[in-house]
């Protein structure tokens, strides 16, 4: 093997160290730079989708927190009119009942009214009746003709001390 022969090592470390110069300059010149420019690039692309990102999140969390607000005001509006409908329905309940127990009132003074009118009615006609039945029966007792005044006084305090 030649390489290991040291009599042509000489020149094989001359390659060396031009190749190893060639290569250090290649490396340090282009490529390593292109490869630093595209890791830059790359860097500030990703800083860039970062703060995107936390500018995006910024903007959401800001729309969420606008939508809850929105959601808990329209919430208590909703609470707020459920609240004035039952109120309003509680109020207009309690009014008509109050219009239904004054017409019932009214009703019932009336029908009292008429009640005490019949009773009235019913007793007036009773003591007619009455007399004409005790006139009828005590001419049928007596055979001959009874003192319509008598029997009304008699028929009165009969219906007096009943009454």
């Amino acid at each position: 093997m030649p390489q290991f022969d040291p009599a042509v090592w000489s020149p094989q470390l001359v390659w060396l160290a031009i190749t190893f110069v060639v290569m250090y300059l290649l490396m340090s010149r282009v490529a390593l730079p292109r490869i630093g420019h595209i890791l830059e690039e790359r860097e500030t692309r990703i800083a860039r989708n970062l703060e995107k990102a936390e500018s995006l999140k910024k903007q959401a969390d800001e729309a969420v927190a606008a939508y809850e607000q929105r959601m808990a005001d329209a919430r208590a509006r909703a609470q707020e009119a459920l609240r004035q409908a039952r109120d309003d329905a509680a109020e207009d309940a309690a009014r008509r009942h109050a219009e239904l127990s004054e017409r019932l009132s009214e009703r019932i003074s009336a029908g009292e009214a008429r009640i005490a009118e019949a009773e009235r009615e019913a007793i007036a006609s009773i003591r007619d009746i009455a007399i004409d039945v005790a006139a009828g029966a005590a001419q049928k007792l007596l055979g001959g003709r009874v003192d319509r005044k008598g029997v009304t006084a008699a028929t009165d305090a009969a219906l007096g001390e009943a009454g």
